[in-house]
């Protein structure tokens, strides 16, 4: 429990000290925001801070923290090193920058900003990759609220049924200016998230010695002897680092009212978001005794092991409590999955998105896939570990590329030069992150384990040393604290 407590107040400080350094690197000014400059009444539309932060929780903290904490939990009480490190030295600062550049550039996507920073072929890369990942994520998202739904109602309410009401949901969601729905529902379901989340790890804290949650320790207790690297950081990535949050970021640069709200608004809901992982990794470890018993009970889906840690720690009450706050968690996020592949397609193709039609336009086929994948996922045993797999892969690549744009653009624009090496170093870790999971996992090349190994980390060392190339370059034209 000591360790659990002592990675709170890390989390804590790492906002306080950390988010402060980041956001001094960046250095937000008086300039006006694309809420304020463009304000088109449907995604650029000034927000109160508390809002725009609540929204901003409510779009990355979907299945991610939840699922992802409880199957990284598998590899025993090593996860809450990788929560904690990595959200506030990578994820916080990924999320961060990637919101924050996007304001500078009138809310642009991920996407545009890989091609102002990184090249043409680069950003018809990334417009294809986002997409990909988003419908990905949106299904990952309808599929397991659903699954979760069909336990709380009765037999002819399924999953189907309820993978078709969600979609319905993500309809309006995706086509409605964003404060007329997202923006009324959104703070009234960050609360529920929050008080959920709390009165889960407050059950295990208060059970009386009935859980107990473990120290930290560097053994890998993986049942079935997987390797912590990659495998870990690729599974528990929305509580970490993920590049998923880079194509939500923007959607709330369009509505922040001054750059110097960035830091509550982005590092902050980054934190709290690992704040809710590590409730629910360590729910994982100390509900079923060992590690070996939660894979068990994964086997049988994630949606089960949600049902049973909340109703066996807090009752059936309590638990259809807390369940409602797991279910409204991912379907808050699938809804901006859709609504940022709508307004990444509508930049590629120059589509208005102020008419009504332009949206219906590439909101419907969007809608569709999605749909086409939730039944796959629906209808096969291991649909949704499957969809879920090659998410967690695409979703660890994009924050790489989000982490290379921001160094990027703090070689070019920074202040300060030398502050890139605050997001070159979580993007050489995560290219060896994501290269090595390509190469050695069952869905990339399955590769020798060494092989891997060492093509990953060498790829990073190549980057690395690009980068610091580039680095000495232009601190040598420029100097250090010169803009270019």
């Amino acid at each position: 429990m000591i360790s659990l407590l002592i990675s709170f107040a890390v989390l804590i400080i790492g906002y306080l000290v950390y988010g402060k350094v980041t956001e001094k690197i960046f250095a937000p000014d008086d300039r006006q925001t694309p809420a304020i400059a463009i304000n088109d009444g449907v995604d650029c539309v000034p927000m109160k801070t508390w809002k725009a932060f609540l929204i901003q929780l409510l779009n990355i903290a979907g299945t991610g923290p939840i699922f992802g904490a409880l199957m990284g939990a598998v590899f025993g009480p090593i996860v809450f090193l990788w929560i904690v490190f990595g959200s506030i030295l990578g994820g916080a600062v990924h999320d961060y920058m990637s919101g924050m550049i996007s304001s500078r550039h009138g809310g642009a996507s991920i996407a545009e900003l890989s091609g102002t920073y990184l090249g043409k072929v680069v950003k018809w890369v990334m417009r294809i990759f986002s997409v990909v990942l988003l419908v990905l994520c949106g299904t990952v998202f309808v599929t397991s609220p659903a699954g979760l739904l069909d336990k709380l109602t009765p037999d002819w309410m399924n999953g189907t049924f309820w993978a078709i009401v969600i979609l319905a949901y993500y309809l309006l969601a995706t086509l409605l200016p964003i404060d007329k729905l997202i923006g009324k529902l959104y703070p009234v379901f960050g609360v529920l998230l929050i008080v959920m989340a709390g009165a889960v790890i407050g059950g295990i804290l208060f059970s009386g010695g009935k859980y107990t949650i473990p120290d930290i320790s560097l053994q890998n207790l993986h049942p079935d002897g997987t390797p912590v690297w990659p495998y870990m950081f690729i599974t528990v990535a929305c509580g970490a680092v993920s590049g998923f949050h880079a194509t939500q970021s923007p959607m709330i640069a369009k509505c922040i009212k001054s750059e110097k709200e960035g830091r509550k608004v982005f590092y902050g809901a980054m934190i709290s978001e690992s704040v809710i992982a590590l409730v629910w990794a360590a729910a994982g470890v100390s509900f079923y005794g060992t590690t070996q018993l939660l894979n068990e009970a994964l086997a049988n889906g994630a949606s089960n092991v949600v049902y049973e840690i909340s109703t066996g720690v807090l009752g059936a009450f309590g638990g259809v409590l807390a369940v409602a706050g797991v279910i409204i968690c991912p379907i808050t996020s699938g809804d901006t999955a859709f609504r940022s592949a709508r307004l990444i397609l509508g930049e590629t193709f120059k589509l208005d998105q102020k008419k009504i039609k332009n949206r219906l336009l590439i909101t419907i086929p969007l809608l569709v896939v999605g749909g086409l994948l939730t039944r796959f996922a629906i209808v096969n045993d291991n649909g949704f570990q499957i969809v879920w797999r090659y998410f967690s892969w695409s979703n660890q690549t994009l924050a790489m590329i989000s982490l290379w744009v921001a160094t990027a653009y703090l070689l070019k624009k920074g202040k300060y030069r030398f502050g890139s090496l605050l997001t070159a170093f979580p993007a050489s870790f995560m290219t060896a992150v994501s290269l090595t999971y390509l190469l050695m996992a069952k869905e990339g090349f399955r590769l020798d384990q060494t092989i891997s190994y060492i093509a990953g980390a060498s790829a990073a060392v190549i980057l690395f040393i690009i980068y610091t190339v580039a680095l000495i370059r232009r601190s040598k034209k420029y100097g250090e604290n010169n803009e270019a």
